[in-house]
Order: structure tokens, then C-alpha cells, then sequence
């Protein structure tokens, strides 16, 4: 709807990870993920995301495949919960604070990676200590987005979201 309307899509991450059993993949999760992905890299609009609070999840990465990522200065970003990859890497769930260590999910590690585009910053204490305040840095900045965005074609819009996602990961080992 948002393609056919010529509306701007935007996405506030805040996702926990995904129960990540068998029962989960047999009611079609990594198909659920994958379509979803698609779907956003197909949109011929802009799509500005912020994570709010949580994006720990496959799921979170792919409803945060936008041409503008932000994230709160306090929120995390990955495609694991640092439990769940406690629980593969060292089989013991309790190591999750090594495994967000090692995953490198805050705002400020990110933004280094290239992989979100800013950080917007918290009232002091959080965001939950002055959420009008809050609200209204995250509404600036997802403004000041989709300025950025406004003068480009749709296919402009889409060839350069698929781009920017093709793209991470790739000078991490230089």
C-alpha cells in the first residue's frame, strides 16, 4: 500500500529475540523473516527505521532494512540476543554478557560499522525518564531522513537501500 500511495514506510524496532525452537521453524519463522526482508528492499518509498529499544532478532533485522537506520543511544541492534548466542557459542546462557560483548550491538558500535546511520541521543537517564522529550529527538530525526530522501525516484529509493545493505559486512576484515 505504502508503494501504491507513494507513502514513506516508517519502522520503530523494538523486538526481543524470536523463540528460536523447532515449533518455531515448523510455523515458517526463517520464511516469515526472508519474506519480509524482501518486501522492505522491494519498496520503491522510503523506509526510515529507528530502534527504540531491543532489535535482537532476524525479525528486527528485517524490519529495520530501511534507507535510514537510527538508533536510541541506549538501544541495542543485532541479529542475535546476546542469550541466544550465549546458548550456541558456550552452550551456557548465563555468558549472554560476553556474547553482546563479542556481538557488538550498541548504537555507538554500529554507527562505527557503518550498519545504522546515526544515534540519536537519550534525555539523561533514558528515554523512559522523559519519553515527550524522547519522542521528539526520534520524530526530528526521522524527519531530517526522509528530507534526505524526498528529491530521489523510487528506483533511486530502492537501488540505494539494496545497496547499503549489500554493502555490510564487506570492509569489516581491511
Amino acid at each position: 500500500m505504502a508503494d501504491r500511495f507513494g507513502l514513506p514506510v516508517i519502522s520503530l524496532v523494538d523486538t526481543s529475540g524470536a523463540y528460536s525452537g523447532v515449533a518455531a521453524e515448523d510455523r515458517g519463522q526463517a520464511e516469515a523473516i526472508a519474506r519480509t526482508t524482501e518486501a522492505c528492499l522491494n519498496l520503491r518509498v522510503p523506509l526510515v527505521v529507528t530502534v527504540i529499544g531491543e532489535g535482537g532478532s532476524g525479525g528486527a533485522v528485517a524490519i529495520a532494512t530501511g534507507n535510514r537506520v537510527y538508533m536510541l543511544e541506549n538501544a541495542v541492534y543485532s541479529v542475535i540476543s546476546p542469550e541466544g548466542c550465549a546458548s550456541i557459542l558456550w552452550r551456557r546462557p548465563e555468558k549472554a554478557q560476553d556474547a553482546a560483548a563479542t556481538l557488538r550491538i550498541t548504537a555507538q558500535d554500529l554507527l562505527g560499522f557503518g550498519i545504522i546511520d546515526g544515534i540519536i541521543p537519550e534525555p539523561v537517564g533514558g528515554a523512559h525518564r522523559a519519553p515527550e522529550e524522547a519522542i521528539g529527538m526520534v520524530g526530528e530525526q526521522i524527519a531530517r531522513g526522509l528530507a534526505e530522501l524526498s528529491g530521489l525516484s523510487p528506483d533511486e529509493v530502492r537501488r540505494q537501500r539494496r545497496e547499503k545493505f549489500l554493502a555490510i559486512g564487506r570492509d569489516l576484515g581491511k
